[in-house]
């Protein structure tokens, strides 16, 4: 895991240093209510698209779009409104306007046969996509460590955490944004990340506002996706790591007995971020999932 993070912060982390060749394309969609999503663009082929998960942005999968472009695919990722570089609208934040701001990249690039890769919250995104808008342009699905299918504990949801954890976190965000977010980095990178590595994940997540934070964390703790999980019916692979939060496990099996025919990949002693620590591999086993 230490030669992975080691690469990551060479190739990701100092993007000034990588020869022109090597940098992605940058534009921005508007979407439907007039917001601008940043996004980044590079190869050809069969398009992958990414969705980040909470807090984070398109930055955070540098090293999966440099490694799909230069082996014949498409990579595409952006930044969910209210992160990285992205419109920041105070509020919006709900998976029905966010699923329909993935619609608006998928039909304004007009991309079709995609292979959509969400992480956590953005595992919700995905769903919910499908469910709402159809997979006429979507062949593949992988969910990383996914929050689907619900995560709120209510009386017919036992497995769910409960909202008063939720809610300590949001009250941690007005008060100590920056602490709280440090604090959460040994589950995202692992307990042994570089400091090097964890400033880099750091300056992404507080590109995003607190009140897409916030809004984001009430999206993705209170949506229930059960229903959603049946209208995706197209190859799904599910990953998580081991030192993953234990919350992950349960939802990526629940996430997977939801879907016919998915599939789930474990990554031993990887954290919440897999695809950082764990990049080679991950790629790997990406690439193989996008060409099948």
């Amino acid at each position: 895991m230490l030669m992975h993070r080691r690469t990551f912060l060479a190739a990701a982390a100092v993007p000034a240093l990588l020869p022109s060749p090597t940098r992605a394309a940058s534009g921005t969609i508007e979407t439907r209510d007039g917001q601008r999503l940043f996004t980044i663009d590079k190869g050809t082929g069969r398009p992958v698209v990414f969705i980040h998960g909470w807090t984070l942005s398109s930055a955070i999968w540098s090293l999966q779009v440099e490694a799909l472009a230069s082996q014949g695919l498409r990579a595409i990722a952006y930044d969910r409104r209210g992160h990285g570089q992205s419109s920041k609208p105070e509020t919006g934040y709900d998976y029905e306007i966010l699923s329909a701001d993935l619609a608006t990249l998928l039909d304004k690039l007009d991309l079709k046969d995609v292979v959509l890769v969400g992480h956590s919250m953005g595992a919700g995104e995905v769903v919910r996509y499908l469910a709402r808008h159809g997979r006429a342009r979507v062949s593949r699905v992988m969910l990383v460590a996914p929050t689907t299918p619900y995560a709120l504990r209510t009386d017919d949801n036992p497995q769910g955490v409960d909202r008063a954890l939720y809610d300590k976190i949001v009250a941690a965000l007005w008060s100590n944004r920056y602490g709280y977010l440090a604090s959460g980095a040994p589950g995202l990178l692992g307990r042994n990340a570089e400091p090097e590595l964890v400033e880099w994940a750091m300056s992404i997540a507080l590109q995003a506002t607190p009140q897409a934070q916030i809004g984001c964390l009430r999206a993705f703790s209170e949506t229930d996706f059960r229903p959603d999980l049946a209208a995706v019916k197209v190859p799904t692979l599910i990953v998580y790591g081991t030192a993953d939060s234990p919350i992950t496990p349960i939802n990526a099996g629940r996430t997977q007995a939801g879907i016919a025919g998915s599939r789930v990949e474990i990554y031993e002693g990887a954290p919440h971020a897999l695809f950082v620590t764990d990049a080679e591999r991950f790629n790997r086993d990406l690439l193989q999932f996008a060409r099948s």
